[in-house]
C-alpha cells in the first residue's frame, strides 16, 4: 500500500495533475518498536530490523535528540520505492504514533540533522530541504554553529578545509563544460584552484528526468551537498539530482 504526502516545496507549478506529479510517494514497509538508537541514524528494532533513516545526516547533538523521539517507542516506517542499502539496512521515513510529520522532518525543523547528499527522490528531498532551509534561516540547532553554515565557493581554501565531510557549498555558477565523460560545473576561472562540482556524463539523464538540467546552471545562484573532496582545488562530486539547488 501506498501513501502520497504533499511536498512543502514543489519543484514546479501547475494545476492539481503538476502538483500530484510533484508528491513524495512512499511504500508502507510495516512498523516496530526501537529497541535502540545504534549509530544515529541507524535504529535497531526489536524484532531485529536495522532501520536507516533515509535522507539526512544527524549532528552529534542529534542523536540525543532522536534517543528522545523514538527510544522505546512504537514507529510505522514507509520507504521510497525500489530504495535499497547496501549494508542491509532498511532506509525508511519513520513515523511516531499519531504524526503527520517523519521523525525526519521533526529533526530537521528542530536543527538537529541536515538533508544528505542522496535522498533516493528529487520529490521527497524537496520536502526535506524545505525543512531544513526553515532552521537554517533561524539560525538553531547545528546552523548556530560556523562549522555547519554553508561555505561559500569563491572560498576554496575555508572550503577545502572541510575535505572528507558533508559540506553546503554555494555561489555562483561561471561555466558548466564537458571533457570527456565528465561535465564540470565551475565556480571560478581557475580551475586549478576553484570549486568545482562534477558530474559523470553518464549520470546527465537522471538529473534530466528529475528537471534538472546541468548544462543549464552557468550563470545561476546554486548550492551544491556533499562530501568535499581535493583535486587541484575542492571539488564535490554530483551522483543525485537532489544534490543542487537554484537559489536565483
Amino acid at each position: 500500500m501506498r501513501c502520497v504526502l504533499p511536498m512543502a516545496l514543489l519543484l514546479a507549478a501547475g494545476g492539481a495533475s503538476a502538483q500530484e506529479s510533484q508528491r513524495c510517494v512512499l511504500d508502507d514497509a510495516g512498523a516496530g518498536t526501537v529497541r535502540a538508537v545504534t549509530n544515529a541514524p541507524d535504529l535497531l528494532l526489536t524484532d531485529g530490523r536495522e532501520i536507516r533513516l533515509a535522507g539526512i545526516e544527524i549532528a552529534e547533538t542529534g542523536a540525543v535528540a532522536l534517543r528522545g523521539l523514538v527510544q522505546n517507542s512504537g514507529i510505522m516506517l514507509k520507504r521510497i520505492p525500489a530504495d535499497t542499502d547496501r549494508h542491509g539496512r532498511l532506509p525508511a521515513f519513520a513515523y511516531r504514533a499519531g504524526a503527520v510529520q517523519s521523525v525526519q522532518h521533526e529533526l530537521l525543523t528542530a536543527g538537529h540533522a541536515r538533508v544528505a547528499a542522496r535522498v533516493g527522490d528529487r520529490r521527497c528531498a524537496a520536502e526535506l530541504l524545505a525543512a531544513e532551509a526553515s532552521a537554517r534561516n533561524a539560525g538553531i540547532g547545528l546552523w548556530a554553529q560556523p562549522a555547519y553554515r554553508p561555505r561559500r565557493a569563491g572560498d576554496p581554501a575555508t572550503v577545502l578545509g572541510d575535505r572528507g565531510r558533508l559540506t553546503l557549498v554555494e555561489g555562483h555558477v561561471i561555466s558548466v563544460r564537458e571533457s570527456g565523460g565528465t561535465i564540470y560545473v565551475n565556480f571560478g576561472r581557475r580551475w586549478s584552484e576553484d570549486f568545482t562540482a562534477t558530474l559523470l556524463r553518464r549520470n546527465e539523464r537522471s538529473f534530466a528526468a528529475a528537471g534538472l538540467n546541468v548544462k543549464s546552471l552557468s550563470g545561476r545562484q546554486v548550492r551544491v551537498r556533499g562530501v568535499v573532496e581535493e583535486r587541484g582545488g575542492p571539488w564535490i562530486e554530483l551522483n543525485r539530482p537532489e544534490q543542487v539547488e537554484i537559489l536565483d
